[in-house]
């Protein structure tokens, strides 16, 4: 039994799971393992995704401490089946798990750094009510304990925390700092095996909340490491997964972020998470929707759906590639009247602004963008930025603003280009062409053109290549330079409407009628209505 026990110390050292696991098993059988024994046996049963194994070993080391009067680990395992057992989904046991270790730490009489471990459940209650700031000030709390224990995992689980949400009350710069404080135990290998992979997901999560890519991507990089350090680890290696299937779609390599989305959905299968096998439905779906096979899409999106996932704001912007553009605005409103999170509202009012903009619905589609603008001054993010200035420049370029969509279009390609996202550079040079189209600069929104359409190929962005393809073919007509919206104008001039009868048709307002017939005088080069009807009737335009 010493043998094994040995055995499994060296392998639980050296993070070889399996052997760590059979090691303390068969040690276990021999004779019965102690409680510091026990737990290790458990975080190994954990760290092979075995989580039934873990909850059922951890809860014997528990009761050994009872036995013992070892009242703080007592509560420290208790705490940890709790945890688990709420985020699995089963709140009744898991609350009774946490209500258990409340109260043998009562009848503790010295301080411990428990205290501050079981501050936490109060943290993430206050979280999920939305009320950041007293949940930041209990995990400041809970982070002050650990400090005065020196406990490494206390800290780095608090510090986490309280940086995250530090960040969700607009407190950018130091929640980033917190995060960055929790990371470097992380990399000094300073934590235990679970709380080494909880704070290295958190972190990353928080950072892709607050688009945060460049440290996201780091630290997503050094997870993978982590993660290929271990070989037989299966938890928290769906969660990685996911992880790198973001990261790769934001540089393009969408068939392999495809492949890391479908591995992290099996991993979660297998691990018996299921309340992470949406997340990885909806990354699938979305790379099935960019690339153009919306059928694969649509039934991702459904099974996302069913595993309690909203698909959104990807399933809204499939409905808008299908032509199905009520549905799309059906879907996208109800979206957002449900959501009041500032940064989850950041994440789905640009799929809005684009909705919005293909149904005419310019005022609300300005309205839009004023919002995300609030929201990204609160948080010191360049991808917010290049958003909110892709979506400007899409509004500017529908009310025929064409030189301030220019402006803000080639904002956001240079701000995409430096975050390595070569999709969000195409899809915004596409619109530098169609601005540069109607500045009248055609060599220029030839080669923007030409650029987007290359970049679309390259990825296999099927959609996005027939756009290009429907707009070189629109320039091939003899329109004259005048746009799609400067046609519909220029017809229902010369069949006599008035601009407020226009702005009725097209659902758009007086002012962009206006600007519109300011662009098509100065391209027909005529001076009044009554010209540009009869240019129109001249030339075959209606």
């Amino acid at each position: 039994m010493a043998d094994q026990v040995e055995q499994g110390r060296a392998h639980y050292a050296s993070r070889s799971w399996t052997d760590a696991y059979e090691s303390f098993s068969r040690a276990d059988d021999a004779g019965g393992l102690g409680a510091e024994d026990l737990e290790l046996l458990a975080t190994s049963a954990y760290m092979l995704g075995r989580d039934d194994d873990y909850l059922r070993v951890l809860e014997r080391a528990h009761h050994t401490y009872v036995d013992t009067d070892d009242l703080p680990r007592a509560v420290r395992c208790g705490f940890w089946i709790g945890m688990t057992l709420v985020l699995r989904g089963e709140m009744g046991p898991g609350s009774g798990w946490l209500g258990r270790a409340q109260r043998l730490l009562e009848r503790e009489t010295s301080d411990c750094v428990e205290r501050g471990y079981l501050l936490m459940p109060r943290v993430f209650q206050l979280e999920a009510a939305g009320d950041f700031e007293g949940a930041s000030a209990v995990a400041a709390e809970a982070l002050a304990i650990a400090e005065r224990f020196g406990d490494r995992d206390a800290f780095a689980l608090t510090s986490h925390a309280r940086g995250h949400l530090l960040i969700k009350s607009g407190r950018v710069s130091e929640g980033l700092a917190l995060l960055d404080e929790s990371m470097v135990a992380v990399t000094a290998n300073e934590l235990s095996p679970i709380a080494t992979g909880i704070v290295y997901c958190g972190v990353i999560l928080a950072l892709q909340e607050v688009y945060e890519v460049r440290r996201a991507r780091e630290w997503t990089a050094a997870l993978t490491r982590w993660c290929n350090g271990q070989p037989d680890l299966k938890a928290f290696t769906g969660r990685c997964l996911v992880h790198r299937a973001e990261i790769l779609q934001l540089q393009g390599s969408w068939q392999d972020a495809l492949e890391e989305a479908q591995s992290a959905r099996q991993r979660f299968v297998e691990t018996s998470n299921a309340s992470r096998v949406g997340l990885a439905l909806y990354r699938e779906a979305e790379l099935h929707r960019l690339l153009g096979e919306f059928a694969a899409a649509e039934e991702a999106y459904r099974e996302a759906s069913r595993y309690g996932w909203e698909p959104q704001p990807g399933l809204a912007q499939l409905r808008l590639a299908q032509g199905r553009n009520d549905a799309a605005l059906s879907t996208i409103r109800r979206v957002l009247s449900e959501t009041s999170e500032p940064l989850k509202r950041a994440g789905l009012l640009p799929a809005y602004v684009e909705i919005t903009l293909a149904v005419g619905d310019v005022e609300n589609a300005r309205d839009a963008c004023r919002e995300l603008e609030e929201i990204a001054s609160l948080y010191e993010s360049a991808m917010l930025g290049a958003m909110l200035a892709y979506a400007r420049g899409a509004v500017h370029l529908v009310e025929g603003e064409a030189r301030p969509a220019l402006t803000a279009l080639q904002l956001a390609a240079a701000v995409w280009q430096e975050l390595e996202a070569p999709y969000d550079v195409a899809r915004a040079r596409l619109l530098v062409g169609l601005a540069c189209r109607d500045l009248g600069d055609d060599d220029a929104a030839t080669l923007e053109l030409e650029a987007a359409r290359a970049t679309f190929e390259r990825l296999g962005a099927v959609p996005d290549v027939a756009r290009v393809a429907t707009l070189v073919r629109e320039d091939a007509d003899d329109t004259h330079g005048l746009t799609p919206r400067e046609l519909e104008v220029l017809r229902l001039v010369a069949a006599g409407k008035s601009n407020r009868e226009i702005a009725s048709t097209l659902v758009i307002s007086e002012h962009t009628v206006a600007r519109h017939l300011q662009n098509i005088f100065g391209k027909l080069d005529v001076s009044s209505r009554s010209a540009a009807g009869a240019f129109a009737f001249a030339h075959d335009l209606v």
